[in-house]
């Protein structure tokens, strides 16, 4: 299989995520690229199954893959990624188009034979978009979008597809696949997707330490203390759990207890702001007023090196923000 535009569908398969009670850590998934960056992992079995994005998002999703023309692709191949797709895994590195690279894992059901056939026949009758190729001894799909560069993708297994923004690694996660090698990611990434819960709808773990160093602020620069602070960022880890409510928690993994104390106090500042901002937005606008309350139950605490931000949306605010009228 191939992933969508440019690093995208792969990924649009399936973003949106459901959890379960009881925690359990998360595996490091054998396939990702050792030098990955960040990782993601998207439960979407979980997410659709969910009685909160049953009740207010399924129809949106399915309408948003509705005509697009990756959502297309996968319908001539014969994949339903609302019904095929379990569980996708992202691992990546670079911060910009121009040295970014990752891979993307898809754990699901699927027909190896019957999805070689249509890529075959697909390829036939599409094939300046998508092609069939060899790299070595393996066949892969090249998917190439209107705008951006080719995604390579292939069949793993009947429970595994890999797409990527490069041909060799998708040989490279075919070759792992065939062997008894163990996951190779770098230490300190590991040991923070070692931490996650992975019940969890949605996490997220990244290695920033040296990365922030060349980001660009919005207007021009910013905040000089704000680019200092980054700078001492160190790791970064997120979790979205759904359920009848929707939580979120960030956890900044920062240098030394100073640095943590610094963000700290910064991101305590941003949460006053945020909370004075909201009830003009609401007043404006009664869609959000449901917002009110996730500005209520915006939180930061600090122990040690890290600072952790938590929010939280009831799933009634969820409602009345996308059936302002119910």
């Amino acid at each position: 299989m191939s992933r969508l535009s440019r690093f995208g569908t792969a990924v649009a398969l399936a973003v949106v995520v459901g959890v379960a009670p009881t925690a359990r850590a998360a595996d490091v998934e054998k396939l990702l690229p050792a030098d990955s960056e960040y990782v993601v992992s998207i439960n979407v079995r979980q997410i659709l199954d969910s009685d909160i994005v049953k009740k207010y998002a399924l129809e949106q999703i399915k309408q948003a893959l509705q005509g697009n023309d990756a959502q297309q692709m996968l319908k001539e191949l014969g994949l339903d990624p609302l019904k095929d797709v379990e569980k996708v895994v992202i691992g990546a590195s670079g911060t910009d188009q121009n040295d970014f690279k990752g891979l993307v894992v898809i754990r699901g059901k699927f027909d190896p034979e019957k999805l070689y056939k249509a890529a075959e026949a697909y390829s036939k009758r599409e094939g300046e978009k998508f092609a069939l190729i060899k790299e070595g001894k393996d066949v892969l799909f090249k998917f190439q979008p209107e705008n951006g560069n080719p995604v390579y993708g292939t069949v793993v297994d009947e429970n595994t597809l890999v797409a990527a923004s490069d041909k060799k690694m998708v040989s490279a996660a075919l070759t792992t696949a065939g062997g008894d090698k163990k996951p190779s990611l770098q230490k300190d990434l590991a040991a923070l997707v070692g931490k996650m819960d992975d019940k969890s709808s949605v996490w997220l773990c990244a290695l920033t330490k040296d990365k922030l160093d060349k980001l660009r602020l919005p207007g021009g620069g910013g905040n000089p203390d704000l680019k200092k602070q980054l700078g001492k960022l160190d790791t970064i880890t997120a979790v979205v759990k759904v359920a009848t409510d929707v939580s979120l928690d960030v956890t900044l993994g920062m240098t030394d207890d100073q640095a943590a104390e610094e963000m700290a106090h910064a991101i305590d500042d941003g949460i006053t702001q945020i909370r004075g901002l909201i009830p003009f937005l609401a007043a404006n606008d009664p869609k959000l007023k449901p917002l009110v309350d996730v500005g209520k139950s915006l939180k930061s605490t600090q122990k040690g090196k890290s600072i952790t931000v938590s929010a939280k949306i009831t799933g009634d605010g969820i409602g009345k923000m996308l059936n302002p009228g119910d």
